[in-house]
């Protein structure tokens, strides 16, 4: 039997992935030592849940957990990004993709799953969760960039309100949420959307994974685009009957506080693991983060921000 192994790139994960070609069809071998059983035992189960909902994701071809590698079906090479990047006219596209969010909002998990003799269990966003992720920016990006001890003092007064802010949620966490539902975790193989990246899926915040995909640090969509598509989120949800300014309020605050994490864990994945491919990310997301902190609701927290961070300063060197 003739084959061919190829390594493709990977993803912020620990994970390591190759392209297995055989008898001209091809699958994917998954690696992983460290986090194993997040990357490829959760992995594989939540894959499993979406696949059951009729979302496509990646299908378990063999097993070989103990050996530290699974092989899955091959969703192709061409992500979402690929199909939008150059694309002038946006909305249809994302409408779809909004579409496929909605679809997978709906779906009802089982108290426990298994994998092997392994139990895995979907647990619940809390706001321990919401502050363990921004969390991140404090430890490593402010950390990296500031170099002094006023890192801690910065960290003390701004989660105080961080906690403030997250308590004006107004959505509980009762949705299937993918939590890194960007552009790159869509594949698209003959016209049909492909879930991928999915180990770290929760039951969280209906708007989390929409603003996610609105407030992607990977593409820079216009404001007028951004408002359309929260629009048609809000038209076509289970949220359909709820003004728009509720949507609006956690769209913000989940956009703040996953783009604080997003900071840390980009600075994080340069200065631990060699990865300098995502500091150009950086300053977009500034702007996003400055960008939502408009919100009557985070005025307060706008406040401490410019009064205790130098956000010029730190956008300059992120563009050096």
């Amino acid at each position: 039997m003739k084959y061919k192994l190829k390594k493709i790139s990977g993803d912020a994960s620990f994970r390591e992935f190759y392209r297995l070609t055989r008898n001209n069809k091809t699958s994917i071998i998954v690696t992983a030592k460290k986090e194993k059983f997040k990357n490829l035992a959760v992995y594989t189960v939540i894959n499993k849940v979406l696949n059951n909902n009729r979302v496509n994701a990646p299908k378990l071809v063999s097993n070989h957990y103990k050996n530290n590698m699974i092989e899955i079906s091959d969703l192709g090479e061409k992500s979402f990004y690929d199909h939008i990047i150059l694309k002038k006219n946006k909305l249809n596209s994302y409408k779809s993709l909004i579409k496929l969010l909605i679809k997978i909002q709906k779906i009802k998990v089982k108290k426990l799953y298994k994998f092997e003799k392994l139990k895995i269990k979907i647990s619940k966003y809390t706001l321990s969760n919401l502050h363990k992720e921004s969390d991140l920016f404090f430890d490593w990006y402010l950390k990296y960039f500031l170099k002094n001890k006023k890192v801690r003092n910065i960290k003390k007064i701004l989660r105080f309100e961080l906690n403030n802010v997250y308590k004006k949620l107004n959505y509980e966490n009762n949705t299937f949420v993918h939590r890194d539902f960007h552009i790159s975790n869509i594949m698209i193989n003959k016209n049909k959307f492909g879930i991928i990246d999915t180990q770290d899926a929760i039951i969280g915040n209906p708007l989390y994974d929409v603003s996610s995909l609105i407030d992607d640090v990977r593409i820079k969509l216009s404001n007028k685009l951004q408002k359309k598509l929260l629009n048609f989120y809000h038209k076509n949800s289970k949220l359909k009957n709820d003004h728009i300014l509720k949507l609006k309020n956690d769209f913000d605050i989940l956009s703040v506080q996953r783009n604080l994490k997003i900071l840390g864990i980009f600075v994080r994945l340069y200065k631990r693991d060699k990865k300098d491919y995502y500091l150009k990310f950086l300053p977009y997301t500034w702007t996003l983060i400055e960008k939502r902190l408009q919100n009557p609701a985070l005025k307060n927290l706008k406040f401490l921000f410019y009064k205790y961070l130098p956000i010029k300063k730190l956008k300059r060197l992120n563009k050096s």
